[in-house]
């Protein structure tokens, strides 16, 4: 199987509840979304339709592959939300060597229970922020800034060739 490497655009919105009003805007969420949030940070889960990642305490990512755009609201005396999509790519990492090739790029232990499939994680790629979405078993998604996907598709791909994986694994996007 090859490793594959698809930059695609995403629909993301972020949804914050205020600190005395957090309880209550994530059970009308909820409500709304006909699912349960994650509860606990860097957990990712299916909810209505979107993947909803806590991404800290207050503050969740809803996430749509298909362009989707929210059936629901946020009353603005529980909490607010902003769409990042614009800002975003989605840089999606499939095949065997997914993770030989993150190991030379960021400081994670992709074999704890934090970075299970599942699990969303933070981090620093080339000193740019970047939300890593662990998807499967080979498979890791990168949400990175909009202005440097071309850049990081690059990065992994040097790096596929510096270790003798390139032909097999990683491949430029057209």
């Amino acid at each position: 199987m090859a490793e594959t490497v698809s930059v695609e655009a995403c629909t993301i919105l972020q949804v914050e509840g205020w600190p005395e009003t957090q309880a209550a805007c994530e059970s009308e969420l909820s409500r709304q979304l006909g699912a349960a949030l994650p509860a606990d940070f860097g957990e990712a889960a299916a909810v209505g339709g979107w993947f909803a990642v806590r991404i800290a305490p207050r503050r969740f990512w809803l996430i749509a592959d298909d362009g989707s755009k929210p059936n629901w609201s946020i009353d603005p005396a529980l909490g607010c939300s902003v769409s990042l999509g614009e800002g975003r790519m989605r840089l999606k990492l499939r095949g065997p060597h997914t993770f030989d090739v993150l190991k030379a790029c960021v400081a994670i232990d992709w074999d704890s229970p934090q970075a299970r499939p599942g699990s969303a994680l933070q981090t620093g790629f080339h000193h740019v922020p970047v939300l890593l979405l662990r998807t499967g078993a080979e498979a890791c998604d990168i949400f990175a800034p909009r202005s440097f996907a071309q850049s990081l598709v690059d990065w992994l791909a040097d790096i596929g060739v510096s270790r003798d994986i390139q032909d097999e694994t990683i491949s430029r996007p057209a």
